[in-house]
């Protein structure tokens, strides 16, 4: 039934070519997996500088002009495969859009022209499904960046191409919403009709994703926690209304994990690799990890990891206020992290404070990630809102416990340890709900309590390294939804 499904999936950025955060883990893993499913699925993002074409095989498959308000720009396409399977991968390139080092934006500052910037990339999108002649069932959309082309699809006559197409529209993280001033409306070539509060105005602004939203077939987010979370005031920034208006077509779908190049067993990037029967290459990673970091080599410490942008959606002032405590009960912290320059400041402080028991890495490095994630004891996640989560998965397969705050995808996937779920063979971690720093450090007490207990900590190792959160089973999720959103298409005709 899946054979003649075609999925074209439409993104601001995957791996291996573009990342800045979870959404380039998703829209490079997912592609695989459907395709392993019998879907004809295919892959298009901008034309970034930084990537490296002539290294990914990018071959040029010629160009076209494409609307840009009263105006009109060129793009060009280019072809390329997801590295190791037979997915295809397109760019968007255009100079003026394109040409730069950032993808949204460069030194914390969005750049100033991104409306213009993702109207010629989703412009583009529509160019390319022209030159091809492949006709889509589906076009699946990525956050803010698409939106504009559920929007038009409802709302400009469609060509030959995308007659038949519905689409998905997937929020990754409710709170990037694309808004732009409301005088730059003719760039996106919408009529001043839709800029409405029925529409996409939001008080006062051009609302992208609130655009999506409203005119997607379907509509999904990364967790089934998250999904209803949204549609509630504390969780909803300010699109909740809409959100339960379109309740019946809102589906949670959690990410799921790449464990070609997550599992400890076959990770080229660790020191020493291990399995649930035999753990002994973790100890090995655990103190291959305290040398590279300078970390004091006291076997009975704990070591508690955390890879994060530095933000306060991630529970960092959490972190802040309650880190010197939880090195006082004896643990040591590994943190490596970018953000915003106020935590870098406060981090560095606790690294020059307390050396050889923290060390904080401001910057991100791959490999050193996969080091934290294998030589860790626990993993902490307090977030204040987590609409997926990636981390406390890969946690789970490295035996690397997490301690996360009850919140999105973190509720969906860690079982508290408590008496019950211990005997019952299902706790996989701890999980605090208030987001207050008591929390956290009842939470943490609990967590280095059972450290010092090793048949209860090995349970809790086993038990999270032998779950499955692989893509197989998310895919097949999204294989329902695009059914749903081709069908919905039907209806709406």
């Amino acid at each position: 039934m899946t054979a003649a499904l075609r999925v074209c999936v439409c993104t601001s950025e995957a791996v291996p070519f573009a990342k800045t955060g979870g959404l380039a883990d998703v829209a490079g893993a997912l592609p695989p997996a459907l395709a392993e499913m019998g879907c004809d699925v295919r892959l298009i993002l901008p034309g970034y500088r930084t990537i490296e074409r002539g290294r990914f095989g990018f071959r040029a498959l010629g160009g076209a002009p494409v609307p840009l308000g009263d105006d009109r720009t060129e793009v060009q396409f280019f072809e390329g495969r997801l590295p190791g399977g037979p997915v295809p991968v397109y760019l968007i390139a255009n100079d003026a859009a394109f040409d730069r080092q950032g993808l949204y934006g460069e030194g914390a500052r969005d750049y100033a022209d991104n409306l213009e910037r993702f109207t010629v990339f989703c412009r583009g999108t529509q160019a390319l499904l022209r030159h091809l002649g492949w006709t889509p069932d589906v076009l699946h959309c990525q956050d803010w960046q698409t939106a504009l082309l559920p929007v038009w699809l409802r709302v400009e006559p469609r060509d030959a191409v995308c007659a038949e197409t519905g689409t998905l529209f997937t929020v990754h993280n409710l709170a990037y919403q694309g808004l732009f001033p409301a005088e730059r409306l003719p760039v996106t070539g919408l009529p001043s009709d839709l800029f409405t509060p029925r529409g996409i105005e939001f008080y006062g602004k051009i609302n992208l994703l609130k655009g999506g939203v409203i005119f997607a077939d379907l509509l999904s987010t990364v967790s089934e926690q998250y999904a209803r979370e949204i549609q509630t005031e504390e969780f909803g920034c300010g699109l909740e209304g809409v959100l339960r208006e379109r309740a019946d077509v809102l589906v949670g779908i959690l990410n799921g994990v790449d464990y070609g190049a997550w599992d400890p067993a076959t990770d080229p990037l660790i020191p020493a690799r291990f399995t649930p029967e035999d753990l002994t290459g973790k100890a090995a990673c655990k103190e291959e990890l305290r040398r590279t970091l300078g970390l004091d080599l006291d076997s009975r410490a704990p070591l508690i990891g955390m890879i994060t942008r530095l933000a306060d959606q991630k529970g960092l002032d959490l972190v802040a206020a309650t880190i010197e405590t939880i090195l006082g009960w004896g643990a040591q912290f590994a943190l490596l992290g970018t953000g915003d320059p106020v935590y870098h400041t406060r981090f560095r402080k606790i690294h020059e404070r307390f050396k050889g028991r923290a060390a904080v890495t401001l910057g991100f490095d791959e490999t050193l990630a996969h080091r934290i994630e294998a030589g860790a004891d626990l993993f902490l996640m307090p977030s204040r809102y987590e609409p997926s989560g990636l981390n406390q998965l890969y946690s789970l397969r490295y035996g690397t416990v997490p301690v996360v705050r009850k919140t999105g995808g973190l509720a969906d996937t860690i079982v508290d340890a408590t008496p019950d779920t211990l005997v019952r063979g299902t706790a996989n971690g701890f999980v605090f709900e208030p987001y207050a720093p008591e929390a956290l450090l009842g939470a943490a007490s609990r967590a280095l309590a059972a450290f010092r207990e090793p048949a209860v900590w090995r349970r809790l190792q086993s038990v999270g390294m032998r779950q499955d959160f692989s893509w197989k089973r998310s895919a097949a999720r999204y294989v329902d939804a695009y059914r749903r959103a081709t069908q919905a298409r039907g209806a709406s005709r």
